[in-house]
């Protein structure tokens, strides 16, 4: 039989407040990142014939996204590793970060409805 793969949700800690059941984890890289502060990783997860795959939204301060992701669920699970210390609430993100997670949640759902 074989085992269906479901990611593990950070904890109440990170994941606090009005945080929506999508979001898997919420990773802080610095203000000074280029590529975007936030990534956000989502928990839905989508397989192929050969793999589980996470995606996520890489995002700035004032919530202006700089692109989606996508990663195997085992690099989902070395990237969060690495990143454990880089953990950040949602009640700690800037409002335009919350509305850009909450919008792109509502697309993404609208898009794969």
């Amino acid at each position: 039989m074989a085992h269906t793969y479901t990611p593990r949700r950070c904890s109440k800690r990170w994941l606090d407040g009005d945080c929506p059941r999508d979001v898997l984890a919420i990773i802080d890289l610095g203000p000074n990142e280029p590529g975007g502060r936030y990534d956000v990783i989502y928990a839905d997860v989508v397989r192929d014939d050969r793999d589980a795959w996470l995606g996520g939204i890489i995002l700035s301060e004032a919530g202006v996204s700089h692109g989606h992701f996508e990663l195997k669920a085992h690099e989902v699970a070395a990237y969060r590793y690495r990143m454990k210390h880089r953990y950040t609430t949602w009640t700690s993100l800037p409002e335009a970060v919350k509305k850009a997670v909450r919008d792109d949640i509502a697309y993404l759902a609208e898009v794969t409805a």
